[in-house]
């Protein structure tokens, strides 16, 4: 197990993507700590870690709270003595589907808003204690539009690409600390919530044309990332056989996106 005896925190734990990759955590031997605003999800994840003998433990936190992100890394590390990872993986609450210039500005700015407070918080607040121990990796997810240009992806495509910037130099501030930041972008995974939503709404919709199956047939693999895969990423990522990898983002996207 190749991440035994580190402490993880993961924002979002409790939707389909960050409960994912925190049972990845989890059984390659993290402890983990689960942060989310819904107590039943995040249960959920806890009582499958716990029944195969990992080590979770459940927090409400709010990602866009400063100081409720600030007392929840406290007591982790109150708890733990340290913390060796972070990852992010709250959604962005996005509005997609409506030509730009149709756009409230409420609507477009709302993900790139949520996208760099959030990060910029839980960073934040993860660096301060990795500065101190003189380690850790900080690990966000992007997605495709970070890398190639999308229509009718209102502030999400900018969300993306400024999430990718902000780490790329929050990596060169914190590297002399030895600490990594590090980053997937994702295609997207139709097995999550996010997707399984979208199809759900194509299928009620009135238009034949289908938007996954066009993100599909965008991919050189021609499939789009399950979620395992993205977890299997986010484990070799955090773990130590990836120490040499900083200020960069995995590419998950079967091949959407070349850079």
């Amino acid at each position: 197990m190749i991440l035994t005896d580190k402490t993880a925190v993961i924002y979002g734990a409790g939707g389909s993507l960050g409960g994912a990759v925190a049972r990845a955590f989890a059984r390659e031997g993290a402890r983990v700590f689960l942060a989310g605003r819904t107590q039943s999800s995040l249960d959920t994840v806890a009582k499958d870690i716990l029944a195969l003998g990992g080590k979770a433990e459940t927090a409400l936190v709010d990602a866009l709270d400063e100081k409720a992100i600030a007392d929840f890394t406290d007591a982790v590390v109150a708890k733990a003595g340290r913390i060796d990872i972070s990852f992010n993986a709250i959604g962005l609450e996005d509005v997609q589907g409506i030509p730009i210039v149709e756009m409230s500005l409420k609507d477009f700015t709302q993900p790139i808003h949520v996208a760099m407070q959030t990060q910029f918080l839980t960073a934040k607040a993860a660096g301060k204690h990795m500065i101190k121990q003189k380690s850790g990796v900080i690990l966000s997810i992007s997605a495709t539009p970070a890398g190639k240009a999308y229509a009718f992806v209102g502030g999400f495509g900018p969300a993306c690409s400024a999430l990718e910037g902000f780490s790329r130099n929050l990596a060169d501030e914190l590297g002399p600390y030895g600490i990594r930041v590090v980053g997937i972008r994702s295609a997207g995974s139709p097995d999550s919530a996010v997707f399984q939503k979208a199809m759900e709404e194509e299928v009620k919709g009135p238009e034949p044309y289908n938007a996954i199956q066009a993100l599909i047939d965008d991919t050189m693999l021609k499939k789009l990332p399950l979620m395992a895969e993205i977890a299997s990423t986010a484990v070799f990522l955090v773990s130590d056989q990836a120490s040499g990898m900083t200020g960069t983002f995995a590419n998950v996207t079967c091949g959407t996106t070349r850079d």
